[in-house]
C-alpha cells in the first residue's frame, strides 16, 4: 500500500504470471524471493524517468539528442524477455538510452570528425562552390579548383562527391578549411586523418558511446579511506592543475583544494606507489634498491635510508622542511608532475625549501655496506666506494674483450693520399662499394629473421640510430611518415623558387634531396627533371606570339632562349670580331615572356577596374624601364695561376606599368603598376657581357642588336593571349635607368670632368655656377647625332675649341636613346660626396686659407673619420655608397661634424644647408612625390633658391666659378623633370644596382670551366629569381614555415600547431 507507480506502467496482480518468470529469478522460499522480486522491480522502475520529464545526459554536451523515455507496460502476458528487461532495472541499452538516439550528423566535421563547435572559425560545405577570395588565395599558389569537392580530393584524397547524407557529414571544421589553404589546393602538410564513416547500427560509437556507469565489475565498493599516499579525487569542475600521464590516464597533484572524499584505488597502495615510480621518476637502472644491503639490518632504520618517493637508497638526498628525506632527483620530477607537496605528509614545499641534511646522516648514509652484485664477486663495499668499485669491473670487461678481438675489428687506418669523404658526399656507386658488406650482412638477417623484408630492417636500424643519438624529435616524425602521417610532396614550382632564392646549385639541391628522401622516406622535394620541365614555362622562348605588323630583320620565331650577344651586331671599325663573351634573350621574346609572368596581375586589374574581358580587344599600353650599368671586376679564380681581372655589364628591363583604353570613360586606365620599381626582384636581365663600360666600341657592337629590336618593337603591335583572349600590346620604352658615366658613354658626351657639365642641358660649367637654379632640359638624342655628325664632318672648317663649343661636348656617335632625366641613387652618393669634402674644408677653416698643403687636408679627413667613426660608427669607405650616404646626409652627422668646427656662424651655416638638403631630398626619391610630398614638392623652388645662396656666398671659396655635376641638376632640373615624368625616384637605377651582388651569388652557384656556359647558367637563374610567379609561390609559403618545418621536423603537439594557424597567413 506504500508503493506509487507511475500512470502508464500496470503492474500485473495475477499470481500466475510467477510461472513465466525466468527460471534465474525463482527462490526456494517462494514468498520471500516474491517479495525481493517486487521490491527490485519498484525500485528499478523509481530510477526510470517519466515521459513527462527530461533528464540532461551527458552526451548533450557533444550536441546528441536528449533520451527519450521509454513506455513500459508489463500485462499478463508479458514474456519472459520483457520481464528479464524489467528485473534489470531499465539499465538495458534501449531503456537507457532511447530507441530512436541518433547523433545529429550535422555537428560533425566531414574530414576530422570533430564537433564543429570545438573549432573556432566559420563552418564550410563540402558540396559548395569556393568564395571569391579562396579562390583568388588558392589561383595565386596554382590551383584552379573552384568547388570544394575538388579540392578535399586533391588534398584529402576523399571523394566527397558520393557522401549520403544519413552516414556522412555535409559540412568541415575551419582547422580543415586551414590545412586545404596552406597547401595550396594541391597537397597538405598536416596530420589530418580522415576518418571511416560507416552505415550507423546499434553499436555506433558515436550515437551510443560506452558508459562506464553501466559496465558491471563484479566487485563491491569500498568505502573510502584515507591515506597520504593515495592520489585525491578532485571535483569534476576542476582541471586545472591535471596531469596526464598516457593517452587516458590523468594524475591530479595533492592541495587544499581538494574538500571531497579520497578514494582509495582499486590496486593496492605498494602496486600502485611502483607504478608511480614508473611512469614518473624512471630511477629503476640509475638508484641502488635496500636489497643490496649485506647485513640484516632493522626495516624501520633501513626506511630512514630509503627515498619517500621511490624507496631506493638515497642518491644526492635532500630534506624538506618537514624532515622527510628524498632523492634530488626524485623529488623534483615528482614535484614538476604532482606538484610542491611532501609525498609523505601532503604539506606544501617547494624545490627552494630543500636543504642538505646533517653531516652525521650523510655519514651514516655513505658507511652503509652494499653487495657487489658483479658474478663471481660477492664483495662488501661501502655506499661511498661502491661507484668505482662497479667501474673497475667494467674497464676489466672492455680490457678482456680488446684482448679477445681481432685486429678487423678497429677502425680503418688511414693509409695517405687522398682525404676519406664523407658517406652523403659520394655517388650513389661509390655508396654501393663502400657500403657492400654491411648490406650483404643486413641482407642475411633480414632473410633469416624477418622473411626477407630489408626495408624494414634498415629502417629500424636508422631508427635505433636516431634514438641513441637523442635526435628523437626527427625519429619521431620518421615513425610518423612509415605509418602514413605525412602530406605529400611539394610542387616543382614551390621546389624551384626555394633552390633559387636560396642559391643552391644542381649537386648541392641533389644532396638535398637525396638526403630529405633517407631520411623521411617520402618525395617531398622534387627530383631536378621535375625542376627543368617547370624551369621551361617560366624561361622566355615557351610561350606563342605575333607581332603586326612583323618586326623588321628579327625572325619569326617564338622558340628562341638564350642566344649569344653577338650574334646580329655589325662588324666594328677595324672588321674583327668584338673580344668579348656574352650571353642574352632576344628583346621580344623576353618581354613576352614578362608579361604572362603578369597575367594574374593584369587581369585582376582588368577585375578591380570594372573593365570586362572584352575590353583586352582595346589594347594594352604598356610603360617599359630600361638600366644598363657596369658591375666592376667580377673575377673568379677557378684553377692555378693569378686571378685575371674581369669587368662585367648587365642591361637589364622593368615593366613599369600596364594600360588600357576604356571606351566609356575615354582615357586610359592603369591596371598594373609596379609596386617595387628599385628592387632587385622587378629588374629582369636582358644581357651579360663581359665587358668594361668604358669600352665604347665593344659595348656598341653588343648592345647594337638590342638597339635595332628595340626600334622595330616601337612600331609594330604585340599580340598575346591573356586570359584566353588575344590582346594587343603597344610598348613604350624609357632609358632611364644609367649613371652619369653610362649616360655620357650612350650619348656620345665626354667624360664627367668635361667643360659641359650636364647631360640634361647645354650650360658649362662656369655658367652653372654663376646661375645654378635657372636652367631647362635643351639635350635630346636626335640632336647629339645632330651634332656628331658635324664634329664628324666640320663643315665650317673650324678649330677644335670652336667645333667643340658648336657641338657642346659631343665626341662620339650616340648608340642608344636615352631618357633626360636624373638618377636618384647616384645623385644621393654625388652629393654626399660633396658634403663629405665641405665637412673636411670646414673643419680646417679653408674660407680662411689660401693654398692648403695636401698633409693638411690629410690630417682633416682623418679627423673626420675618426669623429664620424666614435661618435656614428661610421666606417671610413675608399668608395662612397649609398648606405654611408644615407647615414651621413642627416642632422645628427652635421651635428657631429659642428664639435669640430671653430666658430658657430660656420656651425650654423652648415645646419642650414643640411636642413635645405632633407627637405629637397624626398623629392627627387620618392617613388610619387605629388601623394607622399606634397609640401616639400611646393617649397622646393623656394629651397634650392636658398640652397644656392647659400653655396654662392657663405661657401664662395669652393664653388666660384664651379660646381659638381650632381648639384648643378639637383639645383636646376628637378621640378621640371618631375613636371614632365611625375617622378624621378621610381625611374632610378637603384634595382639594377642592387641586383649587381645577384650576379656574385649566381656565378659561385653555377661555376663552370666555361665562361659562356657560366653566362648562360646565371642568365637563366637571374630570370628565374625576378619572376613573379615564383615569388608568389614563397610569399605564400613564407608564413608557413611552421607546416614546411612539421614536413621536416614535426611539432610534438598538433593541438598547438593548428590553434597557432590564423588567416591573415593567406
Amino acid at each position: 500500500s506504500f508503493l506509487s507507480f507511475p500512470p502508464n506502467i500496470h503492474i500485473p496482480t495475477n499470481p500466475s504470471t510467477l510461472s513465466s518468470m525466468p527460471a534465474e529469478l525463482h527462490h526456494l522460499h517462494s514468498k520471500y524471493a516474491q517479495w525481493k522480486f517486487k521490491l527490485f522491480r519498484v525500485r528499478s522502475m523509481e530510477k526510470a524517468p517519466l515521459p513527462s520529464e527530461t533528464q540532461p545526459e551527458k552526451g548533450a554536451l557533444l550536441g546528441i539528442s536528449p533520451t527519450a523515455a521509454p513506455n513500459i507496460e508489463i500485462d499478463d502476458g508479458a514474456s519472459p524477455g520483457s520481464v528479464m528487461k524489467l528485473c534489470l532495472g531499465g539499465k538495458s541499452k534501449e531503456n537507457v538510452e532511447g530507441p530512436g538516439r541518433r547523433i545529429d550528423m550535422k555537428c560533425l566535421c566531414r574530414l576530422c570528425g570533430m564537433a564543429l563547435r570545438k573549432v573556432k572559425g566559420p563552418v564550410n560545405d563540402v558540396h559548395s562552390d569556393l568564395d571569391a577570395a579562396g579562390k583568388g588565395a588558392l589561383r595565386r599558389m596554382g590551383c584552379k579548383f573552384t568547388s570544394w569537392s575538388d579540392v578535399i580530393l586533391k588534398v584529402f584524397k576523399v571523394d566527397v562527391t558520393e557522401d549520403t547524407e544519413s552516414t556522412h557529414p555535409s559540412s568541415f571544421c575551419h582547422r580543415c578549411w586551414m590545412v586545404a589553404m596552406r597547401g595550396g589546393g594541391v597537397c597538405s602538410f598536416s596530420r589530418t586523418r580522415v576518418p571511416e564513416w560507416k552505415p550507423h547500427s546499434s553499436h555506433c560509437h558515436l550515437c551510443f558511446p560506452r558508459k562506464p556507469s553501466l559496465q558491471r565489475t563484479g566487485r563491491k565498493r569500498q568505502k573510502a579511506i584515507r591515506r597520504a599516499q593515495s592520489l585525491a579525487k578532485r571535483i569534476k569542475k576542476d582541471h586545472g592543475n591535471s596531469i596526464v600521464i598516457g593517452e587516458r590516464r590523468t594524475l591530479r597533484p595533492f592541495g587544499n583544494s581538494h574538500q571531497g572524499p579520497v578514494l582509495r584505488g582499486w590496486r593496492k597502495p605498494s602496486l600502485q606507489r611502483e607504478q608511480w615510480v614508473k611512469n614518473i621518476t624512471k630511477c629503476q637502472k640509475e638508484h641502488l634498491s635496500t636489497k643490496m644491503i649485506s647485513e640484516n639490518l632493522p626495516a624501520d632504520f633501513l626506511h630512514s635510508f630509503s627515498c619517500m618517493v621511490c624507496d631506493h637508497l638515497l642518491s644526492d638526498p635532500v630534506q624538506s622542511p618537514c624532515g622527510h628525506l628524498f632523492c634530488r632527483a626524485c623529488i623534483m620530477k615528482y614535484y614538476y608532475v604532482l606538484g610542491p607537496h611532501c609525498p609523505a605528509c601532503n604539506l606544501p614545499c617547494a624545490p627552494e625549501d630543500f636543504i642538505t641534511p646533517a653531516k652525521a646522516f650523510l655519514s651514516a648514509l655513505l658507511s652503509l655496506p652494499l653487495l657487489c652484485s658483479s658474478s663471481g664477486c660477492g664483495k662488501q663495499v661501502s655506499l661511498d666506494s661502491f661507484k668505482a668499485h662497479c667501474l673497475s669491473h667494467e674497464l676489466d670487461e672492455q680490457d678482456a674483450n680488446q684482448q679477445s678481438s681481432e685486429l678487423d675489428n678497429y677502425l680503418l687506418a688511414n693509409k695517405g693520399g687522398r682525404p676519406r669523404q664523407h658517406l652523403l658526399m659520394l655517388t650513389r656507386r661509390a655508396q654501393k662499394h663502400r657500403l657492400r658488406e654491411l648490406k650483404n650482412q643486413v641482407k642475411v638477417f633480414a632473410d633469416k629473421e624477418e622473411g626477407g623484408d630489408l626495408k624494414s630492417v634498415c629502417q629500424t636500424l636508422f631508427l635505433l640510430a636516431l634514438r641513441s643519438g637523442n635526435e628523437h624529435r626527427q625519429a619521431d616524425e620518421l615513425e610518423a611518415t612509415l605509418q602514413g602521417k605525412r602530406g605529400f610532396g611539394l610542387q616543382p614550382a614551390v621546389c624551384l623558387a626555394i633552390r633559387v632564392n636560396t642559391f643552391l646549385s644542381c649537386s648541392q639541391y641533389h644532396k638535398m634531396y637525396r638526403t630529405v628522401k633517407a631520411t623521411s622516406g617520402r618525395q617531398i622535394f622534387q627530383p631536378l627533371h621535375s625542376l627543368r620541365a617547370a624551369e621551361k614555362e617560366l624561361l622566355p622562348g615557351f610561350h606563342q606570339f605575333e607581332w603586326q605588323p612583323a618586326l623588321k630583320n628579327v625572325s619569326t620565331s617564338c622558340n628562341v632562349g638564350i642566344i649569344n650577344g653577338l650574334s646580329g651586331s655589325a662588324s666594328s671599325v677595324d672588321d674583327s670580331p668584338a673580344d668579348t663573351i656574352t650571353r642574352r634573350f632576344r628583346y621580344d621574346v623576353a618581354l613576352v615572356s614578362a608579361l604572362k609572368d603578369l597575367e594574374e596581375d593584369i587581369m585582376e586589374g582588368l577585375r578591380a577596374s570594372g573593365l570586362e574581358d572584352s575590353a583586352c580587344m582595346l589594347g594594352f599600353s604598356v610603360m617599359i624601364k630600361e638600366s644598363c650599368d657596369g658591375m666592376g671586376d667580377v673575377s673568379e679564380k677557378h684553377g692555378g695561376g693569378p686571378a685575371v681581372a674581369e669587368k662585367a655589364v648587365r642591361f637589364s628591363f622593368t615593366v613599369m606599368s600596364v594600360s588600357v583604353l576604356a571606351e566609356d570613360k575615354g582615357k586610359e586606365v592603369t591596371i598594373f603598376t609596379e609596386p617595387k620599381p628599385n628592387s632587385e626582384l622587378s629588374c629582369k636581365p636582358l644581357c651579360l657581357t663581359f665587358v668594361d663600360e668604358s669600352d665604347h666600341e665593344t659595348l656598341t657592337s653588343v648592345l647594337s642588336p638590342v638597339v635595332a629590336e628595340r626600334e622595330a618593337m616601337k612600331e609594330s603591335r604585340l599580340i598575346l593571349s591573356m586570359g584566353g583572349l588575344p590582346c594587343s600590346f603597344s610598348l613604350h620604352f624609357r632609358g632611364t635607368g644609367y649613371d652619369e658615366k653610362m649616360v655620357r658613354e650612350m650619348e656620345g658626351l665626354e667624360a664627367s670632368g668635361s667643360t659641359y657639365i650636364c647631360t640634361l642641358c647645354d650650360s658649362s660649367r662656369a655658367e652653372a655656377s654663376q646661375n645654378m637654379v635657372l636652367h631647362s632640359v635643351t639635350r635630346s638624342h636626335g640632336e647629339s647625332l645632330e651634332r656628331y655628325e658635324i664634329w664628324r664632318t666640320n663643315p665650317f672648317s673650324e678649330s677644335v675649341d670652336e667645333l667643340r663649343d658648336r657641338v657642346k661636348g659631343v665626341s662620339a656617335k650616340p648608340f642608344m636613346e636615352t631618357h633626360p632625366t636624373l638618377d636618384a641613387l647616384h645623385c644621393d652618393i654625388g652629393n654626399a660626396i660633396e658634403f663629405y669634402k665641405i665637412f673636411q674644408d670646414e673643419i680646417g677653416e679653408v674660407f680662411q686659407k689660401v693654398n692648403p698643403t695636401r698633409e693638411e687636408r690629410r690630417s682633416w679627413r682623418a679627423a673626420l673619420d675618426k669623429q664620424l667613426r666614435k661618435k656614428m660608427k661610421l666606417k671610413p669607405v675608399m668608395r662612397m655608397n649609398g648606405n654611408y650616404a644615407r647615414r651621413l646626409m642627416t642632422l645628427e652627422a652635421v651635428e657631429v661634424v659642428c664639435e669640430l668646427v671653430p666658430t658657430e656662424e660656420r656651425r650654423e651655416a652648415l645646419r642650414e644647408l643640411m636642413k635645405l638638403y632633407i627637405q629637397m631630398k624626398p623629392v627627387w626619391r620618392a617613388t610619387c612625390p605629388a601623394e607622399e610630398c606634397p609640401d616639400q614638392l611646393c617649397q622646393y623652388s623656394f629651397n634650392s633658391q636658398r640652397f644656392a645662396d647659400l653655396l654662392s656666398s657663405t661657401f664662395k671659396y669652393r664653388y666660384n666659378g664651379k660646381i659638381t655635376n650632381y648639384l648643378h641638376k639637383t639645383l636646376a632640373h628637378v621640378p621640371e623633370i618631375i613636371e614632365r615624368d611625375g617622378s624621378i625616384g621610381a625611374w632610378a637605377s637603384e634595382g639594377n644596382e642592387s641586383a649587381n651582388k645577384l650576379f656574385r651569388r649566381f656565378r659561385k652557384m653555377n661555376a663552370r670551366q666555361s665562361k659562356a656556359f657560366e653566362l648562360e647558367d646565371v642568365l637563366k637563374h637571374h630570370w628565374l629569381y625576378t619572376s613573379k610567379y615564383l615569388q608568389k609561390f614563397m610569399e605564400a609559403h613564407k608564413d608557413s614555415a611552421k607546416a614546411f618545418q612539421a614536413t621536416i621536423d614535426p611539432v610534438e603537439s598538433q593541438d598547438n600547431e593548428y590553434l597557432s594557424l590564423e588567416m591573415n597567413e593567406f
